[in-house]
């Protein structure tokens, strides 16, 4: 079974094509370059150097967020036409759960995104057991739920060394942030993680839609207009 795994959730982008558990390719970006530029490209590079027709693509895996905005629709968007295109299922996969797949690890995992302002994307996960659902949360709020734990934690994600005083200030030495080369999203993990789920109808890609874990800049100031001025 051949599949075609899409990341554009992070700044990286990743894809990859797998036939069942077998890698054929594996692509990770991180150059300056927008996703809706160089997503097309890299997925038409993978399937080139795989050897692999559209047409002989029997399922896609994509990263539904949270993430950048952006970044995430426009992958959604892209494993949706094709996915509609080809006839094939499109599986949804949290791209925190693909980052949190690079550590292979019994210890917590803690898969971050910046949201900015002192935010993040972030879950709790250990083993197969969610501690904490994705979601949009200040870092203090993500580091007062791991302190309750006695494990020792791992951070993951490219933006996890931007806290990384304010988690060692207070989780201390059971604390640790993986290293650039396991920080990075992977296609690869991706596909992993939809195998392991049933297969969506083809019917169902209509319904796939982004997972932001919160609204946009736009809604919130079309909210705010909503409302009455104070008297």
């Amino acid at each position: 079974m051949i599949w075609l795994g899409i990341d554009t959730a992070n700044a990286p982008l990743a894809v990859a094509v797998m036939n069942n558990d077998e890698i054929l390719v594996e692509i990770k970006q991180h150059i300056k370059l927008t996703h809706s530029i160089g997503a097309m490209p890299a997925i038409e590079e993978a399937l080139q150097r795989a050897n692999i027709e559209p047409k002989a693509i029997n399922a896609i895996a994509v990263s539904i967020g949270p993430g950048s905005y952006t970044g995430v629709r426009i992958g959604v968007t892209i494993a949706k036409t094709l996915g509609w295109t080809l006839q094939i299922p499109v599986v949804p996969v949290s791209s925190l759960k693909i980052l949190a797949s690079n550590i292979d690890s019994t210890t917590i995992i803690c898969p971050v995104i910046d949201a900015r302002r002192n935010n993040v994307y972030a879950a709790i996960y250990q083993g197969n057991e969610t501690l904490l659902d994705d979601g949009h949360y200040s870092m203090e709020t993500v580091i007062a739920c791991l302190e309750s734990y006695k494990a020792s934690v791992n951070f993951v994600g490219m933006d996890a060394i931007k806290y990384e005083e304010q988690i060692k200030n207070i989780l201390g030495d059971k604390a640790t942030i993986a290293p650039p080369a396991k920080s990075l999203p992977s296609a690869v993990e991706a596909i992993l993680l939809a195998q392991q789920m049933t297969l969506p109808m083809i019917e169902a890609v209509h319904q796939l839609v982004p997972v932001y874990k919160r609204i946009t800049e736009a809604e919130a100031n079309w909210l705010k207009e909503q409302q009455p001025y104070d008297n």
